[in-house]
């Protein structure tokens, strides 16, 4: 059978998926029976109360945790099988670790290359504005920064990363309306 070249593109396209993801926590029930599909691009949001499962579901997609039943997917291939989880996702957690006594800009190229990424100083300041860091703090010490504008350094790291998914905890915590 023939394809055209849009066609294999679009069965190339990369995708993560929840196929009726359960996780339990002893009596507690944490997912049951989530299911969702995001194409490389989209933007899709898990909203929730408090123990609904978000920070769960991430987890499960980065490997961290084993679901209870069901399965999370990424590009069709179980996250359990996966060689190469940590080259499709980025994270960005709720709260962003980084090291204080490194700049932004030098947390930056760190991660960056721990990810397999090298970029010079003008396009690590250029991933930074993108993040709406202000330009005076791209070269001041992390421990002078706010919580937001650790989160706006670590989301710089996530896209740096260049991966096909980015996972975000809580991505506004610390950040104001206008950020």
């Amino acid at each position: 059978m023939m394809t055209n070249h849009s066609q294999t593109k679009k069965l190339l396209a990369p995708s993560l998926e929840a196929r009726d993801l359960c996780m339990q926590f002893g009596h507690n029930i944490a997912l049951d029976k989530l299911n969702f599909k995001v194409n490389k691009g989209e933007i899709f949001c898990l909203l929730g109360q408090n123990g609904a499962g978000k920070t769960t579901t991430i987890n499960i997609f980065l490997g961290l945790l084993n679901p209870t039943s069901g399965i999370a997917l990424i590009n069709d291939e179980s996250v359990l099988n996966h060689k190469n989880v940590s080259q499709q996702l980025a994270y960005i957690p709720e709260v962003v670790q980084l090291y204080g006594n490194l700049s932004g800009i030098e947390n930056l190229n760190f991660f960056s290359r721990l990810a397999g990424q090298q970029y010079s100083i003008s396009q690590l300041e250029s991933l930074l504005s993108q993040a709406n860091l202000q330009k005076g703090a791209h070269h001041q010490a992390l421990s002078k920064y706010s919580k937001g504008m650790r989160q706006k350094v670590g989301i710089a790291i996530a896209v740096a990363k260049d991966a096909s998914f980015i996972l975000m905890d809580e991505p506004t915590s610390g950040l104001d309306p206008k950020a």
